[in-house]
């Protein structure tokens, strides 16, 4: 499965940590939280990355490269101005195919396992189907993880709502969106290409159609948005000797 992974926002919260370099960059216990990313992705099998860039974006490039030092074939996604969420995967569609594919908010730091979650939609059974399957047949058009609710967004994104035996995602403000999820293709069809369009709203509507199912993810996460929640990270790395993979 192809993954791309979000890497066009300014990070203005950072500040002077992203005044000269993008966000992606930002190093956590002295590795660019983009990389990672990367290294935990290639270790669990998933070698073809589709990255999109704006703000400095070719400082990405120049430090990424084809990523085969990493084990990757890296595509770049240039936007001349970022296009937001659904923009920027929509604007990458000709790099990610007609198959369901994996996004990855690139200012996250997680110790999600992508190899077991993708088996989990490879091997589920629901009335016949595995979840990925269904994406496949666009019954659903995303399947979206969860995580409870932290503190710079108590009041959460998405809720889950149980029906035919499968988790769908709901609009009710319980969970909070992990930035993790595998979307097919036709959820952004409705967006032209060069076109700034954000997530939620694009979601909320498929939400609404029952197109949209989920889990909840209890692992390692933290939204890398801040001075602060980057201190946070490299001292809990520190106390736990995290490695990168």
């Amino acid at each position: 499965m192809k993954v791309m992974i979000l890497a066009a926002g300014r990070g203005q919260r950072m500040l002077h940590l992203t005044e000269n370099q993008p966000k992606p960059l930002v190093k956590v216990a002295g590795i660019p939280l983009i990389e990672w990313h990367i290294r935990r992705l290639v270790a669990q099998g998933f070698n073809e990355i589709i990255i999109n860039h704006a703000y400095l974006g070719e400082k990405l490039v120049d430090y990424l490269k084809d990523g085969s030092h990493l084990g990757a074939k890296i595509t770049y996604s240039a936007e001349e101005t970022a296009l937001e969420t659904a923009g920027g995967i929509r604007f990458a569609s000709h790099l990610l195919g007609d198959e369901a594919f994996l996004v990855i908010n690139g200012d996250i730091f997680t110790d999600f396992n992508f190899h077991e979650q993708l088996k989990y939609l490879k091997s589920s059974d629901y009335d016949g189907k595995t979840i990925l399957e269904k994406l496949h047949d666009q019954e659903i058009l995303a399947h979206l993880w969860l995580i409870p609710n932290p503190a710079h967004n108590s009041k959460g994104d998405f809720s889950f709502r149980p029906y035919k035996n499968l988790t769908y995602i709901g609009n009710q403000l319980e969970y909070t969106f992990s930035g993790i999820g595998v979307y097919h293709p036709a959820l952004f069809s409705s967006i032209a290409i060069g076109e700034k369009a954000g997530l939620a709203s694009v979601l909320r509507q498929a939400i609404s159609n029952l197109k949209v199912t989920g889990d909840l993810f209890t692992g390692l996460w933290q939204d890398i948005g801040t001075p602060e929640r980057l201190r946070w990270m490299e001292e809990y790395i520190a106390k736990n000797n995290l490695k990168s993979a």
